[in-house]
């Protein structure tokens, strides 16, 4: 059986240079998703945001979680729940403008180690956005720069919590769904497992591991790529044996950027390759469609993206 990628960042600094940006090309294309250890971000400040977000949980959403639970009926669940999920969560803007202190139920501490760990999440999405640029044969900064739109990019991390669950077989941690975005970066749990991807048909357990970041690649990158690296369903089972802490970091293009396959790789495929020549389209607008579909699967969103464009013509960038 095939073994989950893991990735030793620091050997891109020696001999094994070219196996490592194999082993990188080879889990975009056929997994969609790759686990980095020696990533350069401190373990030191890991292990704060791992306190803090842990802390911030029992302090300020574990009660609301449980009236959440007590007011839907759902600690006694007998039918499969298909709308919603088994989850505590808030989310942090960090691009184009940071709505960090704006945040209720935040202490000082935890705001200013998560703008921190937010500028080492940023500094790791865009190294590793012009490692991919490279494996592709494109220049350098040509993936950060199609993202650009004309604020930058957007950057912001969904914090969330997974209590334990006396129901796991009828109601999901998170339901199965590919990410809208660019390229994700996650710091999950070491200790309580869940998140789990879909690969040959089968889910897989990506493993926990401690002070690694999961990488996987979202819808825009598949589409920037031709279809070359791989958006692929993913899910998270909940546990009844420990709660799972999830920090989920979503590198995303700006609102305004025209997402289109990159015009370098659409050469060197033959026709019947092409895979998504012509789609064309504004990341808002694939965003305003996505909302309503997230938890289906990404190819009709595709096409109805490609219908849009033919119906609404996008000014060429």
């Amino acid at each position: 059986m095939e073994t989950f990628p893991i990735i030793n960042l620091e050997k891109l600094n020696g001999d094994e240079r070219g196996a490592t940006m194999e082993m990188i090309k080879d889990a975009c294309e056929n997994w969609g998703f790759f686990e980095l250890v020696n990533h350069g971000i401190s373990h030191d400040l890991m292990d704060t945001v791992e306190k803090l977000t842990k802390g911030h949980y029992k302090k300020s959403m574990e009660q609301r979680f449980k009236e959440m639970v007590a007011a839907k009926g759902l600690d006694a669940v007998q039918a499969e729940i298909n709308d919603l999920d088994w989850e505590s969560t808030f989310f942090l803007r960090h691009l184009p403008v940071s709505n960090i202190s704006e945040v209720p139920d935040l202490h000082d501490e935890y705001r200013e180690t998560m703008r921190e760990f937010a500028q080492e999440l940023e500094k790791l999405a865009e190294y590793l956005l012009d490692l991919l640029c490279e494996n592709l044969g494109l220049e350098k900064g040509y993936l950060k720069n199609a993202f650009y739109g004309s604020k930058g990019p957007t950057f912001g991390t969904k914090v969330s919590n997974y209590p334990e669950c006396p129901k796991p077989d009828l109601i999901k941690g998170l339901r199965a769904h590919t990410d809208a975005g660019g390229i994700i970066l996650l710091f999950q749990d070491d200790k309580v497992s869940g998140l789990q991807l879909l690969k040959d048909d089968k889910w897989v357990d990506v493993p926990p591991m401690r002070h690694s970041i999961v990488v996987n690649i979202g819808d825009q990158l598949e589409v920037i790529t031709n279809g070359k690296y791989k958006s692929v369903m993913h899910r998270v089972v909940a546990q009844t044996d420990g709660a799972r802490m999830s920090l989920a970091s979503f590198y995303n293009p700006g609102s305004d950027a025209v997402i289109y396959p990159a015009p370098a790789l659409l050469e060197k495929e033959a026709e019947e390759k092409a895979l998504y020549s012509g789609l064309k389209f504004v990341f808002e607008d694939y965003m305003k469609l996505y909302a309503g579909l997230k938890f289906q699967a990404k190819e009709p969103r595709f096409e109805a993206m490609k219908a849009l464009e033919s119906a609404v013509p996008i000014p060429t960038v």
